[in-house]
């Protein structure tokens, strides 16, 4: 083994002899490259052979390439790149070739020899790796499509990448990421064609040779790809993903019309169907057309016709298809408008209005689902809209009664609406939650009182909710309760808080680090209540209790 690392190391001398003669290096930094290479080159020669350490192997040779890239720069010497780089780059290359055929599952490793070929190496290395890459990992899609993509991008070869996306497809008949980039890159392939052809037109050259089917300028193999993939993937949103890809393509309008008008036939009791076709109007301008003065009182009008307009589907969509998922597509457009900054009052006002009456008609039908109300409270509740908030809030929690985080949106809109039925909320709370999901209420009412200055109710709170809590649940209360009295009533109350607590089991280790960090903040801080917190804290956790020594 030793012959063939001295063979491997002696294979470099050339290219570290023109590296010190032409000044890119000095003699001492190729000792050291010398010295790094021997030692890299046993890593890698040995009989049990170690992944990392031909990563090490590759780090440093590519570390190698781009300090000489540096140092050419900085000395502005450009010549025998063929006699410096090629030979590191072929080394880099066999390296990683040797490594990924022995971990060939590790498909991170592949991709680190593809990102170095395209960077140093030429494409048709990439060309075979990419062929090794697919006989091994034949059942990963998103690497056909890097191939596939690899060709079209950086080799301009469409028919190459157009066999490798057939390839692909008779092993993954069904997946709708490679039909979409197979449609996609028939589109592009269709879209250079048309530009070299204007081109050569704009020039008068002869484009006899370059004259290509009318079909295949227009988009024809991207329709053949939209037909035979929607027989096979009936869904609306694999539908939707190919027509909004087509949109992307001027040239395909008749291509766009034809997805479009099948879409609203094959799924028209689809809610994504309705919701990209509610959508659609917010893109097209009001007909007929009037004068858009570039005023913002305009701009904002006809937004708020567009919009009108996109309610209108919505409410044919919901009256058609009266589902659960339609009427949460129809409350998340009316969201994310209202979210819409505009400096028109009336265009915030208008939107406000749709949501509102959009939510209560769905609450009527109880067809939106919990998160909807949730979301839509603490939206209202940003928007300083205290009523409305309240409002949803109490919609939700008739519902959804089992739902601590509903009650917890509620409990929000009361704190911020400093509303006087606080107590009364949360009482509400504990007679439908169970004990043990009930922590963050008690949190959050314990700080809200503790906030309002209300010291008798807070210790009260704090009293009811540690006995009220289960087991384990009961612990943060407590520290928060010693806290509490030491931030309200100094060291001595603490102290009778913790008292009254200390056979009341479980605690936490933080509890008596607190106790014991009170005692240590007093001027006369005793020594016989550190004994007394720190044996209690032994008592309950032992002396290995790894991580937690008080």
């Amino acid at each position: 083994m030793a012959e063939v690392i001295q063979e491997r190391v002696e294979d470099r001398l050339p290219e570290l002899q023109q590296l010190e003669r032409t000044g890119l290096f000095s003699h001492a930094e190729i000792k050291a490259i010398i010295r790094k290479a021997l030692e890299l080159e046993y890593r890698i020669q040995r009989r049990s052979l170690l992944k990392d350490d031909f990563i090490r192997y590759v780090q440093y040779e590519i570390h190698l390439l781009d300090l000489i890239e540096k140092r050419r720069a900085r000395v502005g010497y450009t010549f025998k790149k063929d006699e410096i780089e090629d030979p590191i780059i072929h080394r880099i290359q066999s390296v990683f070739r040797r490594a990924s055929i022995k971990w060939k599952d590790d498909v991170r490793l592949w991709l680190s020899f593809i990102a170095f070929c395209r960077k140093w190496a030429s494409n048709v290395h990439l060309s075979k790796i990419f062929s090794s890459l697919l006989a091994f990992h034949s059942n990963k899609p998103g690497l056909w499509i890097l191939a596939a993509k690899w060709e079209l991008e950086d080799r301009f070869s469409s028919e190459s990448a157009r066999q490798l996306f057939l390839r692909a497809l008779r092993f993954h008949p069904r997946c709708p990421k490679l039909y979409e980039e197979y449609f996609r890159m028939e589109l592009m392939h269709a879209e250079k064609l048309r530009k070299e052809k204007q081109e050569f037109e704009k020039a008068n050259m002869d484009v006899g040779n370059l004259e290509h089917a009318e079909e295949i300028l227009t988009g024809e193999l991207a329709r053949i790809i939209y037909k035979n993939s929607t027989s096979v993937i009936k869904s609306a949103k694999f539908h939707v993903s190919l027509l909004s890809i087509a949109r992307l393509f001027d040239f395909a309008k008749d291509l766009q019309r034809e997805i479009y008008n099948d879409l609203k036939a094959l799924h028209a009791d689809d809610p994504v169907t309705w919701d990209y076709v509610a959508r659609q109007e917010l893109v097209i301008e009001s007909q007929p057309v009037e004068e858009l003065p570039a005023a913002k009182q305009a701009k904002a009008k006809e937004v708020g016709r567009r919009e009108e307009r996109c309610c209108a589907v919505y409410e044919e969509a919901v009256k058609t298809v009266p589902t659960e998922a339609m009427w949460k597509c129809y409350m998340n457009f009316c969201m994310e408008r209202f979210t819409k900054k505009t400096s028109s009052r009336l265009l915030r006002k208008k939107r406000l209005e749709r949501t509102m009456v959009a939510f209560w008609k769905a609450h009527e039908l109880k067809l939106l689902p919990e998160l909807q109300y949730r979301q839509l409270s603490k939206l209202l509740l940003h928007r300083q809209l205290l009523k409305e908030s309240l409002e949803v809030a109490d919609a939700g929690v008739k519902l959804f009664k089992k739902s601590v985080e509903m009650w917890q949106v509620k409990l929000e809109a009361l704190i911020t609406s400093e509303s006087h039925e606080m107590s009364k909320g949360f009482e509400q709370a504990f007679e439908y939650l169970k004990p043990q999901i009930c922590l963050p209420l008690w949190l959050t009412w314990a700080q809200w009182s503790e906030d309002a200055g209300k010291q008798e109710e807070t210790e009260a709170i704090y009293k009811r909710a540690i006995f009220g809590l289960p087991g384990a649940d009961s612990v943060p209360v407590k520290e928060m309760y010693l806290n509490w009295a030491y931030r309200s009533g100094g060291y001595k109350k603490a102290r009778d808080v913790f008292k009254s607590l200390q056979e009341n089991r479980p605690f936490s280790v933080d509890f008596f680090r607190k106790m014991i960090q009170f005692e240590k903040e007093q001027e006369s801080c005793k020594m016989e209540n550190l004994r007394e917190y720190y044996e209690r804290a032994l008592r309950e956790f032992g002396t290995n209790d790894s991580g937690k020594n008080t």
